[in-house]
């Protein structure tokens, strides 16, 4: 079996190909994929080439952990059947190609135990289901303490103001630099940083990856405050020790999703609790894929980029 297949040979460098489908030697079940989401965090840094030293690291790769699809071939007594419609959370059945995170194809063999069942009404905006767990990940931490500011008002800052309403917390300040990324907020106020001088937070969520930022929200905490990283950064982490001395600031990093989060985050959705609208902003044939991931991490007015996948095969 053959898929088409995302693949970047190297920064910049990316076209879609034809691919063997290589599904292993464990349970297995393929997918034939509908969407696929565009990552500005960890698929911008291979874009880029500034990825940092990660476990299954290297090109060529096939990129993508927002997939979702319907589920066409299953080995008997799995979890999912044929027709059922589900998410991907990436894959690695390309042969010699790299699946870093494998999502970006129109057909996916997995282990079937990787696979959400999910319901059928929500199209594209099921690729959203990775970032929200993300989002919910980072709220269902250790110490489970809602932020009161969230920095960056992209997907995962949406996602994580929207999850701490539907948490019973107070509505979040969220900062946003870029005016074209200041609407759309559901319930919250988005301002920029220099219109609250001198205010400080308890619990500050970055979502925005950028290290450079570190000091300058450390120096925002209120005493005994807590700043939690929930972007992925490509430099080194460090801060300035006395201003978090002084606070006595603490720092979590929040990591991906679990399955749980993803059970957890479909739950919210199919509730009604978390809404999934508006966050979609540019939609392109998987057959463009290389003028489309260029639009996802050059254009600012491009919040997310769904691939569709649609008759590709």
């Amino acid at each position: 079996m053959e898929t088409r297949a995302v693949i970047l040979q190297g920064p910049g460098d990316l076209s879609v190909e034809t691919l063997p489908l290589d599904p292993g030697d464990g349970p297995c079940a393929v997918v034939e994929v509908d969407y696929s989401g565009v990552s500005t965090g960890t698929e911008k840094l291979f874009w880029t080439g500034r990825m940092p030293g990660f476990p299954g690291m290297g090109y060529p790769l096939v990129p993508g952990y927002e997939a979702t699809g319907e589920v066409v071939e299953a080995v008997p007594g799995a979890a999912v059947r044929p027709g059922d419609r589900v998410f991907v959370p990436g894959a690695s059945c390309y042969g010699k190609v790299r699946g870093l995170f494998g999502g970006a194809a129109s057909h996916i063999a997995t282990d079937p135990e990787r696979l959400l069942r999910i319901d059928d009404g929500l199209g594209a905006e099921s690729t959203l289901i990775a970032l929200a767990a993300t989002a919910r990940h980072a709220l269902a931490g250790l110490n489970h303490e809602l932020p009161d500011l969230i920095v960056g008002h992209g997907v995962v800052g949406r996602l994580l103001a929207r999850l701490t309403i539907a948490a019973g917390g107070q509505p979040p300040t969220v900062w946003e630099i870029d005016p074209k990324r200041q609407s759309g907020a559901t319930g919250y106020p988005v301002v920029a940083p220099e219109d609250e001088p001198g205010r400080r937070y308890g619990c500050i969520f970055d979502a925005t990856g950028d290290a450079s930022l570190i000091d300058s929200l450390i120096a925002r905490l209120k005493p005994g405050g807590e700043l939690v990283l929930c972007g992925f950064y490509a430099a080194p982490i460090s801060f300035a020790y006395p201003p978090a001395f002084i606070r006595e600031a603490r720092l979590r990093i929040a990591a991906e999703w679990t399955m749980d989060d993803l059970i957890a985050t479909r739950e919210l959705i199919e509730s009604g609790a978390l809404s999934l609208d508006g966050l979609i902003t540019h939609t392109a044939p998987a057959a463009d894929a290389a003028d489309a991931y260029r639009t996802a991490f050059e254009d600012p007015a491009c919040l997310k980029m769904v691939l569709d996948w649609k008759g590709a095969a």
